[in-house]
């Protein structure tokens, strides 16, 4: 669907500069876009490389482990009926963790090996169980500490102060974060009665 609709735009967009004979100008608008997204790639790359290598540090260290054990007890609270030390657990807590320093890229294969375990405590399996749309819930609101995809926009096009959005960003999402976790316990009770 998202495919259409980026097709239409650039549809009416290259119909529009046709008939206001500004095709010149859509021609070197889109090869410059293309330069620039080409560069950004390139430096997004490091970024990636540079997290995914402090998470792959941090993971060696054990920190992913503590970290997972001392969310324990959070784990607990919003997924009541997961058993403990099962492995969906684990990758909630890695997904978590990846999330809240920004990785979004980085979360997403524990995210995914998460869902594959909730899956598998599911008794309905053509419907996703409480616990899974907690989770997907919680993965989609998600506290970041560091934005680090908009740090390396914001670097990139020129930001005098590319970390100022941590404060709102932090704070934006902790609300997105209680809301979506309100909401899925609120779900919850419902699903009950």
């Amino acid at each position: 669907m998202l495919n259409y609709l980026w097709a239409f735009m650039i549809l009416i967009g290259v119909i529009f500069g046709a008939f206001n004979g500004k095709m010149g100008d859509v021609t070197n608008a889109a090869i410059e876009s293309s330069k620039e997204a080409v560069s950004l790639c390139i430096m997004l790359v490091g970024v990636v490389a540079m997290w995914t290598g402090l998470m792959k540090i941090a993971e060696k260290a054990g920190m992913i482990k503590g970290l997972t054990k001392k969310m324990r007890p959070i784990l607990r609270f919003l997924f009541p009926k997961v058993p403990d030390n099962h492995p969906a657990q684990n990758y909630i807590a890695t997904n978590i963790i990846a999330n809240m320093l920004g990785l979004g890229w980085g979360a997403t294969p524990p995210g995914l090996k998460a869902m594959e375990e909730l899956q598998k405590l599911n008794k309905d399996k053509s419907t996703a169980s409480t616990a899974m749309c907690t989770f997907l819930i919680i993965n989609i609101s998600s506290v970041q500490l560091i934005s680090v995809n908009i740090l390396a926009y914001r670097a990139q096009y020129g930001s005098k102060n590319p970390a100022e959005i941590i404060g709102p960003s932090i704070l934006a999402t902790i609300v997105s974060t209680i809301v979506g976790v309100v909401f899925a316990k609120i779900m919850m009770k419902v699903k009950r009665k």
